[in-house]
């Protein structure tokens, strides 16, 4: 029987601790959030010599146990809390080869806490062009440990950290220093009160807003009468013991860590320069997002065509070779174009994340940051807004998550209620079929006018953000932002390994989180398509006989058009009608919009169902909704209700797990409701006068 460990992956950001997650779990891994909060978590199995198994556990980016976030928080308890079944058996601490003075706080800090911790040195590789000499031996012997010297990029010294791993148990558990030293009177009299708990443990709990065991602030304050201390000389203290460990570090690397300075063309701050210009930056970034939005539709035109012309034929052979009863037409003509109408954009939505994925590999994303910071500041949004914004492109639920970094209160407040402006990856779909409806396919400037087009919906939601932030930051009379700092770490190549795990995954997970909302709702939506109440329905092949004169293919499309609005469906969508009729929109529209509620994308899936609910037609999704026609005759998807359903998703909260999000994030039902309210509205009104501008030209 093979045994299993627990490993916690510890680091600061940027060392590279998702790379040395990757290649140990590969695409053995998952990611999930903790257990009652909503931060990421990232787990996977990695097999070990001697027929061992490692359990890994990817924690958080932090710089010390000093917490400032609750991402550094969640760290400290997990460390703490023994009980956890977490609880790691070893503690791998990964630091950057060029930054390790910073990096070794935190594993001093960690060593402090009794678990058995292993130093990995990624970025070995970088070692010789930076005069870099390392005495691994001298090292290991100051700190009490082992030190894996690796390369996530050219995949170096991962069997060793594996042997390492593997051999955790001869890793001593003892501390590098006695940090107690910086005062001694006090922390022997806190070792006093309480003989059997870590010295290290008790210092913080004191000292951060957290428990472990049956211990908590409150009993060590009240069991400490005699050497109470209050909230600014623990500050001090703390300080104290930062310095501390400091002059330790320092003696160690003066030991077995040298660089040789004799360089120094300075790549890295001139090329800063460039991309973080006051001018050029934007300029740069600028054409970075318009490359982007022009290869989501150039490039992914062949793979939508293969996929597109896939379903049709599986949906058609379905039809042709299963009976005709109850659930193999369920299969044939609700559950096979419901998926296909969402499969048929996993490659716009992969090539979004590749980019997205090689801007946050490379070091850019942080650059970008950087100089956002300039613009956002004014409208009252801390520089770490940003962060959420940005990822706000691929899903607003971990967007909204990672606000959590952002200290100020009605900055976090502000930036949570804003993020789902941003236009997100369920967003993708709705636009792209759209765009293809009514935008022409021609070239503009040079460029894609339906790539145009989709960038400008980008950056139209990110100019919403910005301008409702502006008018809460008024409203809710923010104080001065607090100041912004950002590392910036160093240009790196993007490994291929790492973008194509990160695309992966999120593909996967976009598509089986839509896949199961969209399949119960295809279920749900035939169903109510395929009956109705009354003779309407039922009669409806005597009633439309009796009222025309159409023969052939054209009665049958006749028929089914009044079974369909006739159906319990199209009595939903008629109930609506009236409301969304001023913008363009009939009551097959209305029921898409409802439905996609449960999630955006879930929009084109709907019409997917309802446009081929008894249908024996070949066509497509895209032909289907160009064939719908007004009672006027004309196309239904015209350029002014196109442009209005787009700007309407563009600004409407049609994401019930955004909202559940927000009541968690803000802990009240006030702000969901407020987020609902307010941008259903703007939406509503922002589509209404689109529509009717578009109207007169």
């Amino acid at each position: 029987m093979s045994k299993r460990i627990n490993v916690a992956l510890i680091g600061n950001p940027n060392t590279g601790k998702t790379s040395v997650f990757n290649l140990l779990t590969g695409l053995n891994q998952k990611t999930g959030n903790y257990p009652g909060i909503t931060v990421e978590k990232k787990e996977g199995i990695c097999n070990l010599p001697k027929g061992t198994k490692a359990h890994i556990i990817d924690l958080p980016g932090t710089y010390s146990l000093n917490a400032s976030s609750l991402d550094e928080n969640l760290v400290i308890e997990l460390l703490l809390n023994k009980n956890d079944k977490d609880y790691p058996d070893l503690a791998v601490v990964i630091a950057d080869v060029e930054n390790l003075k910073r990096n070794l706080l935190l594993f001093t800090q960690i060593k402090d806490l009794g678990i058995p911790s292993l130093l990995v040195i990624n970025m070995s590789d970088r070692m010789l062009r930076k005069g870099i000499s390392i005495d691994v031996e001298k090292m290991e012997e100051a700190l009490q440990t082992k030190i894996a010297l690796i390369s996530t990029r050219k995949n170096e010294g991962i069997d060793n950290l594996k042997s390492l791993i593997a051999n955790h148990r001869q890793l001593s558990p003892s501390s590098c220093l006695d940090f107690t030293q910086i005062d001694p009177s006090y922390f022997e009299s806190l070792q006093q009160t309480f003989p059997n708990q870590s010295v290290y443990k008790l210092w913080l709990v004191i000292t951060q807003d957290v428990n472990f065991a049956n211990i908590n602030r409150n009993t060590i304050t009240q069991s400490q009468s005699t050497h109470t201390r209050s909230a600014s000389f623990l500050k001090r203290l703390q300080q104290r013991e930062t310095i501390k460990r400091y002059q330790f570090i320092n003696q160690v690397l003066k030991l077995s860590y040298n660089i040789n300075l004799e360089e120094a063309t300075d790549f890295r701050a001139r090329l800063d320069r460039v991309l973080t210009h006051k001018f050029w930056g934007y300029v740069i970034f600028f054409v970075i997002l318009l490359t982007i939005f022009q290869a989501i539709f150039d490039w992914s035109s062949y793979p939508m065509d293969a996929i597109d012309s896939a379903f049709v034929s599986l949906s058609e052979s379905a039809k042709t070779h299963l009976p005709s009863w109850f659930v193999p037409r369920l299969i044939a003509e609700g559950i096979i174009p419901g998926i296909g109408g969402v499969v048929i954009f996993i490659p716009q939505i992969a090539i979004l994340f590749v980019f997205i994925s090689l801007l946050e590999e490379s070091g850019y994303m942080s650059r970008v940051v950087f100089m956002m910071d300039r613009v956002l500041r004014r409208y009252g949004l801390s520089g770490k807004s940003v962060v959420p914004l940005i990822s706000g492109t691929a899903c607003a639920i971990p967007a909204i998550m990672a606000t959590r970094n952002i200290e100020n209160w009605k900055e976090r407040l502000i930036t949570i209620l804003v993020t789902p402006f941003t236009t997100c990856s369920a967003r993708l779909p709705v636009y792209l079929i759209l765009i293809a409806l009514v935008v022409p396919d021609t070239r503009f400037l040079g460029a894609n006018l339906q790539g145009l087009v989709l960038m400008g919906l980008y950056l139209l939601g990110f100019v919403m953000a910005i301008g409702a932030a502006q008018v809460m930051n008024k409203l809710l009379i923010l104080p001065h932002p607090n100041t912004f700092v950002v590392e910036m770490p160093n240009y790196r190549l993007p490994l291929l390994r790492n973008v194509l795990i990160t695309v992966y995954d999120k593909t996967k997970s976009f598509v089986l989180e839509a896949g199961k909302i969209i399949l119960a709702i295809s279920v749900l939506l035939w169903v109510m398509a395929s009956n109705g109440p009354g003779d309407n329905f039922k009669n409806a092949e005597k009633i439309v006989a009796d009222n025309t004169e159409l023969t052939g293919e054209a009665l049958e499309q006749k028929v089914l058009a009044h079974k369909l609005e006739n159906s319990y469906l199209g009595l939903v969508g008629k109930a609506i009608e009236p409301s969304i009729r001023p913008l363009g929109y009939d009551w097959k529209i209305g029921i898409a919009i409802v439905s996609s509620f449960a999630a955006r994308e879930v929009f084109v899936g709907t019409l997917a169902t309802i446009y081929n609910v008894g249908s024996d037609e070949e066509d497509t999704i895209k032909n289907r909704m160009a064939a719908e026609v007004k009672p006027n005759g004309q196309p239904m998807f015209d350029l002014p209700t196109g442009m209005s359903l787009m700007i309407f998703y563009a600004f409407a909260m049609q994401c019930m797990s955004t909202l559940a999000i927000v009541r968690k994030e803000t802990n009240s039902w006030k702000w969901p409701t407020v987020q609902l309210v307010s941008m259903t509205a703007i939406a509503y009104l922002a589509a209404f006068v689109t529509y009717r501008i578009l109207l007169y030209f």
